[in-house]
């Protein structure tokens, strides 16, 4: 959207953890705020003098959120509310250090324990699951160096699908059902 522009690419206006997605891992996105996007949130901000999170605008929640968390696109959407109170309660620099984390850990995920498959099943694990649980399933990965690829990433989903449970997480993108023709 034309005179839309961000510098924080981790987290997005609408509270989506940009830096954890995988078109933008892929470069198929650059992000919110790069002016090739049309987003109604976006022009939303602009109407409202231009905030950076939608948690800034006096009149937040507002309608645009009655249902924004129900379903996926290519990233998950389950957590959007909820991050924006977060960054909101422990302060933008606290939350992106946490994001820088969850990228941190996303990558090394994606390095040497995707077996071509599990781009999204990772995406999705370090986007949803408490950044502890992460920590906890990549320390408990070391070590598995001497297993081939699909061993190493059959362990990784393992660890994090036991976690996911164990939290009560859905670790699948939530599709919109298609209304009959």
């Amino acid at each position: 959207m034309k005179g839309f522009v961000r510098d924080n690419q981790l987290l997005s206006l609408c509270g989506l953890n940009c830096g954890l997605c995988s078109m933008k891992l892929g470069g198929h996105c650059s992000g919110c705020g790069n002016g090739n996007q049309s987003c109604k949130i976006a022009g939303c901000s602009l109407e409202h003098g231009g905030v950076s999170y939608c948690f800034q605008c006096p009149e937040y929640p507002c309608d645009q959120y009655l249902h924004i968390d129900d379903y996926d696109s290519f990233i998950t959407h389950q957590n959007q509310k909820a991050n924006l109170e977060r960054a909101k309660a422990i302060g933008m620099n606290r939350y992106n250090e946490e994001q820088r984390e969850r990228v941190r850990i996303l990558k090394l995920l994606l390095a040497h324990y995707n077996d071509g498959r599990r781009k999204t099943f990772f995406c999705l694990a370090a986007n949803l699951l408490p950044l502890s649980a992460l920590q906890t399933a990549v320390s408990q990965l070391q070590g598995s160096e001497d297993l081939d690829l699909k061993e190493r990433s059959a362990q990784a989903v393992c660890l994090l699908q036991s976690s996911a449970n164990a939290h009560g997480i859905l670790l699948k993108l939530r599709k919109k059902p298609r209304s009959g023709s």
